[in-house]
Protein backbone atom coordinates (compact mmCIF):
# COMPACT_ATOMS: atom_id res chain seq x y z
CA UNK A 1 0.00 0.00 0.00
CA UNK A 2 1.11 3.33 -0.88
CA UNK A 3 1.98 5.97 2.18
CA UNK A 4 -0.44 8.28 1.58
CA UNK A 5 0.81 11.07 4.06
CA UNK A 6 4.01 11.71 2.23
CA UNK A 7 1.81 13.86 -0.34
CA UNK A 8 -0.54 14.63 2.48
CA UNK A 9 -1.51 18.14 2.61
CA UNK A 10 -5.20 18.94 3.90
CA UNK A 11 -6.62 19.77 1.80
CA UNK A 12 -4.46 20.87 -1.05
CA UNK A 13 -5.36 24.46 -2.42
CA UNK A 14 -5.56 26.31 -6.38
CA UNK A 15 -2.55 28.24 -5.57
CA UNK A 16 -0.45 25.21 -5.44
CA UNK A 17 2.27 25.66 -7.49
CA UNK A 18 2.91 23.79 -10.80
CA UNK A 19 6.23 22.38 -9.61
CA UNK A 20 4.41 20.95 -6.37
CA UNK A 21 1.50 19.79 -8.30
CA UNK A 22 4.05 17.63 -10.88
CA UNK A 23 5.45 16.44 -7.84
CA UNK A 24 2.04 14.91 -5.93
CA UNK A 25 1.63 13.37 -9.82
CA UNK A 26 4.73 11.79 -10.00
CA UNK A 27 3.44 9.91 -6.75
CA UNK A 28 0.23 9.54 -7.91
CA UNK A 29 1.38 8.03 -11.01
CA UNK A 30 2.71 5.04 -8.25
CA UNK A 31 -0.51 4.12 -6.57
CA UNK A 32 -3.43 2.24 -7.72
CA UNK A 33 -7.12 3.70 -8.80
CA UNK A 34 -8.30 2.97 -5.53
CA UNK A 35 -5.48 4.65 -3.21
CA UNK A 36 -5.60 7.51 -5.83
CA UNK A 37 -9.46 7.83 -4.58
CA UNK A 38 -8.58 7.24 -0.71
CA UNK A 39 -5.97 10.15 -1.71
CA UNK A 40 -8.08 12.22 -2.84
CA UNK A 41 -10.71 12.37 -0.35
CA UNK A 42 -8.12 12.97 2.31
CA UNK A 43 -6.55 15.77 0.55
CA UNK A 44 -8.51 17.39 -2.05
CA UNK A 45 -11.13 20.20 -0.98
CA UNK A 46 -14.81 19.67 -0.50
CA UNK A 47 -17.45 19.24 -2.25
CA UNK A 48 -16.39 15.71 -4.29
CA UNK A 49 -18.13 15.03 -7.40
CA UNK A 50 -17.77 12.31 -9.81
CA UNK A 51 -19.43 12.97 -13.51
CA UNK A 52 -20.38 10.16 -15.06
CA UNK A 53 -22.25 9.85 -19.13
CA UNK A 54 -23.18 6.07 -18.09
CA UNK A 55 -21.48 4.86 -21.27
CA UNK A 56 -19.62 1.49 -21.82
CA UNK A 57 -17.85 1.24 -18.81
CA UNK A 58 -19.10 3.66 -16.51
CA UNK A 59 -19.97 0.86 -13.62
CA UNK A 60 -16.11 0.50 -12.72
CA UNK A 61 -16.32 4.67 -11.51
CA UNK A 62 -19.48 4.69 -9.82
CA UNK A 63 -18.98 1.49 -8.00
CA UNK A 64 -15.13 2.18 -7.24
CA UNK A 65 -16.42 6.23 -5.85
CA UNK A 66 -19.38 5.02 -4.27
CA UNK A 67 -17.60 2.19 -2.37
CA UNK A 68 -15.38 5.07 -0.80
CA UNK A 69 -17.82 7.78 -0.14
CA UNK A 70 -21.22 6.24 -0.90
CA UNK A 71 -23.11 9.60 -0.67
CA UNK A 72 -20.80 11.36 -3.53
CA UNK A 73 -23.14 13.30 -5.47
CA UNK A 74 -22.93 12.05 -9.71
CA UNK A 75 -23.37 14.08 -12.40
CA UNK A 76 -25.16 13.73 -15.58
CA UNK A 77 -25.60 15.86 -17.88
CA UNK A 78 -28.47 14.73 -20.56
CA UNK A 79 -28.89 16.44 -23.93
CA UNK A 80 -32.29 14.50 -24.26
CA UNK A 81 -30.76 12.66 -26.89
CA UNK A 82 -29.16 9.63 -25.36
CA UNK A 83 -30.30 6.53 -26.52
CA UNK A 84 -32.78 4.25 -24.75
CA UNK A 85 -30.80 1.50 -23.46
CA UNK A 86 -28.59 4.50 -21.61
CA UNK A 87 -31.51 5.99 -19.44
CA UNK A 88 -32.62 1.85 -18.53
CA UNK A 89 -29.37 1.79 -17.33
CA UNK A 90 -29.03 4.83 -15.08
CA UNK A 91 -31.96 3.27 -13.82
CA UNK A 92 -30.98 0.22 -13.17
CA UNK A 93 -27.20 1.48 -11.68
CA UNK A 94 -29.09 4.35 -9.29
CA UNK A 95 -30.48 1.43 -8.07
CA UNK A 96 -27.85 -1.24 -7.99
CA UNK A 97 -25.10 1.28 -6.22
CA UNK A 98 -27.44 3.58 -4.74
CA UNK A 99 -26.44 6.47 -6.58
CA UNK A 100 -26.56 10.34 -5.41
CA UNK A 101 -27.86 10.66 -8.84
CA UNK A 102 -27.79 14.82 -10.18
CA UNK A 103 -29.57 16.02 -13.86
CA UNK A 104 -28.55 18.71 -15.48
CA UNK A 105 -29.74 19.46 -19.36
CA UNK A 106 -29.09 22.47 -21.23
CA UNK A 107 -31.67 25.61 -20.00
CA UNK A 108 -33.60 25.24 -23.80
CA UNK A 109 -35.33 22.17 -24.50
CA UNK A 110 -33.87 19.68 -27.65
CA UNK A 111 -37.10 20.71 -29.07
CA UNK A 112 -36.72 24.17 -28.95
CA UNK A 113 -32.97 23.98 -30.04
CA UNK A 114 -33.80 21.85 -33.19
CA UNK A 115 -36.64 24.84 -34.08
CA UNK A 116 -34.19 27.49 -33.70
CA UNK A 117 -31.01 26.23 -34.99
CA UNK A 118 -31.78 22.83 -36.53
CA UNK A 119 -29.71 20.04 -36.44
CA UNK A 120 -26.26 21.53 -34.99
CA UNK A 121 -24.81 18.05 -34.72
CA UNK A 122 -25.24 17.96 -38.87
CA UNK A 123 -23.59 21.80 -39.66
CA UNK A 124 -20.04 20.49 -38.86
CA UNK A 125 -17.29 21.48 -36.70
CA UNK A 126 -19.14 24.61 -35.55
CA UNK A 127 -22.72 23.30 -35.07
CA UNK A 128 -21.23 20.24 -32.94
CA UNK A 129 -18.98 22.50 -30.92
CA UNK A 130 -22.07 24.83 -30.61
CA UNK A 131 -24.49 21.86 -29.48
CA UNK A 132 -21.84 20.59 -27.20
CA UNK A 133 -21.37 24.09 -25.34
CA UNK A 134 -25.17 24.20 -25.01
CA UNK A 135 -25.81 20.69 -23.73
CA UNK A 136 -22.66 19.40 -22.09
CA UNK A 137 -20.45 22.56 -20.68
CA UNK A 138 -22.68 24.85 -19.67
CA UNK A 139 -24.98 22.56 -17.60
CA UNK A 140 -21.71 20.71 -16.19
CA UNK A 141 -20.22 24.59 -15.37
CA UNK A 142 -23.71 25.06 -13.58
CA UNK A 143 -23.53 21.78 -11.55
CA UNK A 144 -20.08 22.49 -10.40
CA UNK A 145 -21.37 25.74 -8.79
CA UNK A 146 -24.65 24.57 -7.41
CA UNK A 147 -22.96 21.65 -6.22
CA UNK A 148 -20.04 24.06 -4.77
CA UNK A 149 -17.53 21.65 -6.22
CA UNK A 150 -13.77 21.58 -5.01
CA UNK A 151 -12.84 18.04 -6.86
CA UNK A 152 -13.98 16.63 -9.74
CA UNK A 153 -13.47 12.96 -10.71
CA UNK A 154 -13.68 12.04 -13.80
CA UNK A 155 -13.11 8.22 -16.03
CA UNK A 156 -10.93 9.28 -18.69
CA UNK A 157 -8.22 7.06 -19.47
CA UNK A 158 -4.90 7.76 -21.89
CA UNK A 159 -5.84 5.01 -24.18
CA UNK A 160 -9.03 6.34 -25.10
CA UNK A 161 -7.60 9.07 -27.60
CA UNK A 162 -4.86 11.35 -28.62
CA UNK A 163 -6.31 14.20 -26.81
CA UNK A 164 -6.19 12.16 -23.51
CA UNK A 165 -2.95 10.31 -24.37
CA UNK A 166 -0.77 13.43 -22.05
CA UNK A 167 -3.44 13.64 -19.30
CA UNK A 168 -1.84 13.21 -15.67
CA UNK A 169 -3.57 11.84 -12.93
CA UNK A 170 -4.35 15.31 -10.91
CA UNK A 171 -5.15 18.27 -12.85
CA UNK A 172 -6.25 22.15 -11.88
CA UNK A 173 -9.20 23.03 -13.72
CA UNK A 174 -11.20 25.88 -13.33
CA UNK A 175 -12.16 26.35 -9.42
CA UNK A 176 -11.50 22.93 -9.11
CA UNK A 177 -9.18 20.03 -8.89
CA UNK A 178 -9.96 17.17 -11.40
CA UNK A 179 -8.75 13.84 -10.82
CA UNK A 180 -8.47 10.69 -13.04
CA UNK A 181 -8.41 7.75 -11.05
CA UNK A 182 -8.25 5.51 -13.82
CA UNK A 183 -6.28 7.43 -15.87
CA UNK A 184 -4.08 4.68 -16.86
CA UNK A 185 -6.25 1.39 -16.76
CA UNK A 186 -6.88 -0.96 -20.36
CA UNK A 187 -9.69 -2.10 -21.09
CA UNK A 188 -8.48 -5.57 -20.06
CA UNK A 189 -8.65 -4.04 -16.33
CA UNK A 190 -12.05 -2.19 -17.17
CA UNK A 191 -13.50 -5.75 -18.08
CA UNK A 192 -11.59 -7.57 -14.79
CA UNK A 193 -12.86 -5.00 -12.43
CA UNK A 194 -16.48 -5.25 -13.74
CA UNK A 195 -16.22 -9.13 -13.61
CA UNK A 196 -15.01 -8.86 -10.22
CA UNK A 197 -17.70 -6.53 -8.31
CA UNK A 198 -20.53 -8.12 -10.37
CA UNK A 199 -20.98 -5.23 -12.77
CA UNK A 200 -22.49 -4.62 -16.25
CA UNK A 201 -21.39 -3.05 -19.49
CA UNK A 202 -23.93 -0.50 -21.00
CA UNK A 203 -26.61 -2.78 -22.80
CA UNK A 204 -24.73 -1.74 -26.26
CA UNK A 205 -21.55 -2.85 -25.30
CA UNK A 206 -22.43 -6.29 -27.28
CA UNK A 207 -23.19 -4.59 -30.54
CA UNK A 208 -20.04 -2.92 -31.18
CA UNK A 209 -20.80 0.25 -29.05
CA UNK A 210 -17.26 1.05 -27.25
CA UNK A 211 -17.99 4.90 -26.80
CA UNK A 212 -21.54 5.94 -25.86
CA UNK A 213 -23.01 9.24 -26.22
CA UNK A 214 -25.79 10.65 -28.06
CA UNK A 215 -27.82 8.39 -30.36
CA UNK A 216 -26.91 10.97 -33.23
CA UNK A 217 -23.55 11.45 -33.14
CA UNK A 218 -22.46 7.76 -31.89
CA UNK A 219 -21.53 4.55 -33.99
CA UNK A 220 -20.59 1.06 -33.25
CA UNK A 221 -17.00 0.08 -33.72
CA UNK A 222 -15.98 -1.37 -37.45
CA UNK A 223 -13.47 -2.22 -38.90
CA UNK A 224 -9.77 0.07 -39.33
CA UNK A 225 -11.94 2.32 -36.93
CA UNK A 226 -10.34 3.42 -33.53
CA UNK A 227 -12.22 4.57 -30.42
CA UNK A 228 -12.06 8.10 -31.09
CA UNK A 229 -13.86 8.02 -34.79
CA UNK A 230 -16.71 6.63 -33.03
CA UNK A 231 -17.94 9.64 -31.83
CA UNK A 232 -18.62 13.10 -33.94
CA UNK A 233 -18.79 11.75 -37.46
CA UNK A 234 -14.94 11.13 -36.82
CA UNK A 235 -14.20 14.73 -36.65
CA UNK A 236 -14.36 15.23 -32.72
CA UNK A 237 -13.12 13.13 -29.95
CA UNK A 238 -14.34 15.47 -27.06
CA UNK A 239 -17.59 15.96 -26.43
CA UNK A 240 -16.51 19.85 -24.41
CA UNK A 241 -16.70 18.85 -20.88
CA UNK A 242 -13.14 17.30 -20.57
CA UNK A 243 -11.34 19.35 -23.68
CA UNK A 244 -10.27 22.55 -22.03
CA UNK A 245 -8.05 23.76 -19.09
CA UNK A 246 -10.57 25.90 -18.07
CA UNK A 247 -13.70 23.25 -18.30
CA UNK A 248 -15.23 24.65 -21.29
Amino acid sequence: MTNNTAIKQQPLTLDISKEALADINETLEKMTAQERVAWALDNLPDTHIVSSSFGAQSAVMLHMLTQAQPDIPVVLTDTGYLFPETYKFIDELVEKLNLNLHVYSAEMSSAWQEARFGRLWEQGIEGIEKYNKMNKVEPMQRALRDLKAGTWFAGLRRSQSDTRGKLPVLQKVGQQFKLYPIIDWSNKDLHYYLKDNDLSYHPLWEQGYVSIGDWHTTQSLQEGMSEQDTRFFGLKRECGLHEFGDGI
